[in-house]
């Protein structure tokens, strides 16, 4: 435990621009644009604008699987948003109020369509082409119902755990052991359920393994907060069969490499335009050109 005075709060809060960690320089209590900066635009009718985090990485697989399964109307240009202050230039504020990664611009109709948040963005998605989503019940309500877990949950592992674990200013006890608690139950959860189904929903590839995969696939495999061996991931068998089968698949693959900007030069994608980008205009090939 902290050996410092216990805190009390005050009867008012005050911003401490100094406090918050890792991201302190872009954290802050209000909303809107910081700066003028437009968004650039592509030439395909799907337009992104995110970072290769768990969240951005849904929709990017979203986006390959629908382009493996033939769906041309998915093309796509995903831009690159760092979360260094560009998501507060006034382009992005006008497509997610919320100034948080990813974003989606449909310009495939006479209007222009935003669409925020990852979970909506799948939906929107899933709706527009027909695909990854059943459209009769209760198959439908299962993989909603399980898109809607992981959007409830995660908070408590990323802004919870992976905060407090590894991007914190001090490690803090309490903290590290209540949401170690936390991320252990809901791997517990997924770990139960995939024993006895072969996708998250049931039997069919959905949306739901598409938004869980990055986050829940991306622990297991030891990726998410190098907390792999801290939170015995070993243990979590079916889960584990899970996320090697899901990153098996070729458009799973490409869809983490989009907008990425860590890790190995030649798995990050950092801005895609067309499918040839992958062979082409990864960050070890244009580095060293």
């Amino acid at each position: 435990m902290s050996e410092q005075s216990p805190y009390t709060p005050p009867k008012v809060w005050t911003w401490d621009k100094a406090n918050g960690g890792a991201f302190a320089s872009t954290n802050r209590p209000i909303a809107g644009a910081t700066h003028d900066k437009e968004l650039p635009i592509g030439k395909h009718p799907l337009q992104l604008y995110s970072l290769g985090t768990p969240n951005g990485v849904k929709v990017t697989i979203m986006l390959e699987e629908l382009l493996a399964a033939g769906f041309k109307g998915a093309e796509y240009d995903a831009w690159l948003i760092k979360i260094d202050g560009e998501q507060f230039g006034s382009g992005f504020v006008d497509v997610n109020p919320n100034s948080k990664i990813p974003a989606l611009v449909d310009r495939s109709g006479e209007e222009p369509i935003r669409v925020f948040e990852s979970g909506s963005i799948l939906v929107y998605l899933a709706e527009k082409f027909g695909a990854f989503l059943p459209s009769e019940q209760p198959a439908r309500a299962e993989a909603l119902s399980w898109l809607f877990w992981q959007m409830g949950s995660a908070p408590f592992v990323g802004g919870g755990f992976g905060h407090f674990y590894a991007y914190a200013p001090e490690k803090i006890e309490y903290a590290i052991n209540r949401y170690a608690m936390e991320t252990k139950r809901q791997l517990d959860v997924l770990d139960r359920r995939l024993a006895e189904n072969e996708y998250v929903a049931g039997s069919e590839y959905t949306i739901a393994d598409m938004a869980i995969w990055p986050w829940y696939g991306g622990m297991v495999k030891g990726w998410n907060y190098g907390a792999g061996e801290f939170l015995s991931v070993h243990e979590y068998k079916n889960l584990l069969r899970w996320a090697d089968q899901l990153h098996a698949r070729p458009a799973v693959r490409r869809g983490r490499m989009v907008n990425r900007v860590s890790g190995d030069p030649a798995g990050q994608l950092r801005e895609r335009h067309d499918a040839s980008d992958f062979e082409t205009s990864t960050q070890d090939k244009v580095a060293a050109a």
